[in-house]
């Protein structure tokens, strides 16, 4: 099953981490995936670019969660200082497409399987 969306999210800057929304909606989704077998979400920027970084987005599984506690990571901690970029770095989940050349949409994308 797959649930997909366009647009683009709104982040409320607290923190003075490094990443972009896109990175922060794949890596808000972790906890609630969080044991999941067979379920994934990622959301990337469609000109290849997400905040001020290389990173079109990021991707987050079932198994993310455990992984970024497994070196220390807090994500709601994460989130709050707005630093998804280095978490999902830490768990070799971001996305990097390098520029596109178009820039249609956000695009959001959470696979479950039955």
């Amino acid at each position: 099953m797959a649930f997909i969306a366009g647009g683009e999210t709104v982040v409320h800057l607290t923190g003075k981490g490094k990443g972009g929304r896109n990175q922060e909606l794949a890596l808000a989704a972790a906890p609630g995936i969080a044991g999941l077998q067979g379920a994934a979400v990622f959301s990337v920027g469609s000109d290849g670019t997400d905040g001020p970084t290389e990173a079109a987005g990021g991707y987050v599984d079932g198994d993310t969660l455990a992984a970024l506690q497994a070196v220390g990571l807090d994500v709601f901690s994460v989130l709050r200082n707005n630093d998804a970029y280095h978490a999902l770095e830490a768990a070799d989940s971001l996305i990097v497409t390098g520029p596109t050349g178009t820039n249609v949409n956000d695009v959001a994308v959470a696979l479950l399987r039955p």
